[in-house]
């Protein structure tokens, strides 16, 4: 019913009043729900006299995690606006934003010098979340102070595993260990 709110308030301000009416414009919109339902949202302005303004739909959690994680010049600019309407209402969210921002500003950049000043940032806000992040980090400092500031990866080992899956999986599990074992010596 959500998706159709703010045509039956408009509707309704516009003159309309009759639920049946109204119920008929909806299901012609795609509503799949039942007419007591729409009934029983539309008493209310009987009583008032108007429909209230149509409260803003409130965006999925996945689309506000997918704007914090983008980049914000790759953002649609309907998707700039959600983001800032987002992170104008709720401070938390804002602080995060800017947390994971500047992770991984750290992360592509390999600026391994700033990690100490973000764990101790993060700590200092009210975020929970980010919090338990930063313990799991200072369990291993090392070795994510290393994957921020070197140039070292593990693509080369991980393309071979995935090719060695991949030959895995074209067997289906009929074959023994002996033939995959040829199989990967001989696929180089």
């Amino acid at each position: 019913m959500d998706e159709f709110t703010e045509h039956l308030h408009a509707r309704w301000n516009d003159g309309c009043t009759t639920a049946l009416t109204l119920y008929d414009e909806i299901l012609a919109l795609g509503y799949r729900g039942s007419y007591a339902t729409v009934r029983d949202y539309l008493r209310p302005f009987r009583q008032i006299g108007a429909a209230p303004p149509a409260t803003p739909k409130i965006p999925k959690v996945r689309n506000i995690t997918s704007w914090m994680l983008h980049r914000p010049d790759n953002l649609t600019d309907d998707d700039q606006l959600g983001l800032k309407q987002v992170l104008a209402s709720c401070s938390h969210l804002e602080t995060t934003a800017a947390r994971v921002t500047a992770f991984a500003e750290m992360l592509t950049g390999r600026h391994g010098d700033r990690l100490g000043s973000w764990m101790a940032a993060v700590a200092s806000d009210d975020l929970p979340h980010l919090q338990r992040f930063v313990q799991g980090i200072e369990r291993d400092h090392a070795a994510v102070l290393n994957g921020l500031t070197l140039p070292h990866n593990s693509g080369a080992v991980e393309g071979n595993v995935n090719r060695i899956k991949m030959l895995k999986r074209q067997m289906y599990g009929r074959a023994g260990f002996d033939l995959l074992r040829k199989r990967i010596l001989l696929s180089h």
